[in-house]
């Protein structure tokens, strides 16, 4: 994670703000490594592919979870869009409510923007590295931040409990 101005960015499984990081929770009885694992079991479940649902609950790697996430059976693009934004502020939820030192990093961070800073994803990255001199600028952005978004709109939720 990085300061920079108004802005905290993050990106890689080491930070705490990654879908990636390592830490246990649990939603409905089932017990979570990370919040890639239960994107990808709720987008299995979302589309009723129990098989790759259990593929992804029994591996602990989050590149393996997203390649089973990838190939979730039924998938339509249009559903996925729709729920994926809902589905990972629970994950991101659950994953600060129930792990009390990561609540407080995430608390940490206000009032500044969270932007997650993968030059590679566009969806749920700002589409821009760390370093690059326009991650200051919105209207440079390539991405969308969905989940930076997603992570502040979890913060304003914990802060208030």
């Amino acid at each position: 994670m990085r300061r920079i101005g108004n802005f905290t960015a993050f990106f890689g499984a080491d930070d705490v703000f990654s879908n990636w990081h390592p830490c246990r929770f649990s939603y409905h009885d089932v017990d979570f490594t990370c919040v890639e694992q239960f994107m990808m079991y709720a987008k299995a479940k979302l589309f009723s592919d129990e098989g790759s649902a259990e593929k992804i609950l029994a591996s602990r790697d989050p590149m393996t979870q997203k390649m089973i996430g990838r190939k979730v059976a039924g998938f339509d693009l249009r559903i996925w869009e729709k729920k994926r934004e809902s589905i990972v502020f629970v994950g991101c939820r659950e994953k600060f409510a129930q792990n009390p030192g990561l609540r407080s990093v995430l608390l940490a961070t206000a009032p500044t923007e969270l932007v997650e800073a993968s030059p590679y994803d566009l969806i749920w990255s700002i589409g821009l590295g760390e370093r690059d001199p326009r991650i200051t600028d919105r209207s440079q952005w390539r991405g969308k931040n969905l989940l930076g978004i997603t992570l502040m709109r979890v913060r304003d939720a914990l802060s208030t409990h």
